[in-house]
């Protein structure tokens, strides 16, 4: 199995190391869960930290029903990387900090027929939450410009045709109210015992239903970091293309092992949709990978991680705690720049204190326990510049 994989009942795996540290409350959520009805298999990610009575960093795999609140209220939450026409060399980052000043405002009446175009393509019919397409949110939500710092595979970097001498855009949002909509809808219907799937009654029990909603959040949340993206690259008045959009809060149909059902991940990055960006923490490094979810010498530990990867570097304290852990070390001001040399937009003093480098494990203990599983390759290693959270009127 690896060094990196861990058995810890016979249907719960953790990809992590026995030194890697994750909370044992983290661990009892995984292992409740692998007891809910339909349930086939658990994998904890080297992210895994408590939930709201379930885990984050995990994937679980259902025959038979579904579970909307082992998605949770963020539907589509994920990652897309850009690659910017804006200079590394060119940066001053005093001048930067100050170009966000309306990247949180709702999208004027200049963008309305695009956005409107875009829904059409992506198929998403609701416009109840369309004041909220472009923003960010609150929580670990980001829009981070970065710089590749290492390459370990040029050739897969050309081929994902990034350059190391432009900037980065990494952006991290979801679904917004939109998803928090569905899952309330869905546990005030049915509760938290999930939905069963009957092919002849799949709008009688709610399955279908939610499957339709959910579908729609996902191609929401997807065209709402496409949105946040461009915003931002209008403020630096540059250009972009979108590399890589992953999504890691949903459920989908998956064949496993020869056994049809249904994947849920909940903070997990698929490693069955090519490269994907596994970020650290605001002063932390970022780390772009190829999974080898197709690798026959490592199969075993691929089925046991349920085609899954960490989603960022986890959670040491919990949001909340972090003032008092951090306040009587650290003035405000000193979180605005991290030791990398980044600097921080965050005018949410709690945000800034939840957020801070030190509330999160390092990402390279994630990264490592993912090698050593056989899991990954790491192509390059990108380092933060300037990371965007809020002017101070971001919302949940």
């Amino acid at each position: 199995m690896g060094k990196s994989v861990q058995k810890i009942t016979e249907n719960v795996s953790l990809i992590a190391s026995t030194d890697t540290w994750i909370e044992g409350l983290a661990i009892q959520q995984l292992i409740k869960t692998s007891e809910l009805i339909g349930m086939q298999r658990v994998a904890g990610m080297p992210d895994l930290h408590p939930g709201r009575g379930y885990p984050i960093g995990a994937a679980f795999f259902t025959t038979n029903r579904i579970y909307p609140a082992l998605v949770g209220n963020d539907i589509g939450c994920g990652m897309s990387l850009w690659q910017t026409s804006a200079k590394v060399s060119k940066v001053n980052l005093d001048k930067l900090a100050k170009k966000f000043a309306h990247v949180e405002q709702p999208l004027d009446g200049n963008w309305a027929e695009s956005v409107k175009a875009r829904k059409l393509e992506k198929g998403i019919t609701t416009n109840g939450y369309d004041q909220a397409f472009g923003t960010i949110g609150g929580g670990n939500h980001f829009a981070e410009f970065q710089a590749i710092d290492e390459v370990y595979d040029q050739e897969a970097l050309n081929e994902l045709g990034l350059n190391k001498k432009h900037l980065q855009l990494l952006v991290h949002s979801g679904s917004r109210g939109l998803g928090q909509s569905i899952l309330v809808e869905h546990v005030t219907k049915y509760n938290h015992e999930g939905l069963i799937i009957d092919t002849e009654k799949t709008y009688d029990n709610g399955f279908q239903d939610y499957i339709d909603k959910h579908d729609e959040a996902v191609r929401w949340a997807e065209l709402n970091r496409e949105l946040i993206a461009k915003r931002f690259l209008e403020a630096i008045q540059a250009n972009g293309d979108c590399v890589l959009d992953i999504n890691h809060n949903l459920v989908s149909s998956k064949n496993i092992d020869g056994c049809d059902g249904w994947l849920h991940r909940k903070g997990a990055t698929p490693s069955d949709k090519g490269y994907v960006v596994i970020p650290g923490s605001r002063g932390d490094y970022s780390y772009l990978v190829k999974p080898l979810a197709d690798n026959e010498t490592n199969a075993e530990n691929v089925n046991m991680s349920l085609f899954s990867l960490a989603h960022g570097a986890g959670r040491k304290w919990k949001r909340g705690e972090c003032h008092s852990r951090l306040s009587h070390k650290y003035k405000r001001e000193d979180l605005y720049r991290t030791a990398l040399g980044s600097r921080v937009v965050c005018g949410n003093k709690e945000l800034l204190y939840d957020e801070a480098p030190q509330a999160y494990k390092k990402c390279e203990t994630v990264i490592r326990d993912m090698l050593d599983a056989g899991l990954i390759e790491v192509i390059a290693k990108l380092k933060p510049v300037l990371t965007f959270k809020t002017n101070g009127s971001c919302s949940s």
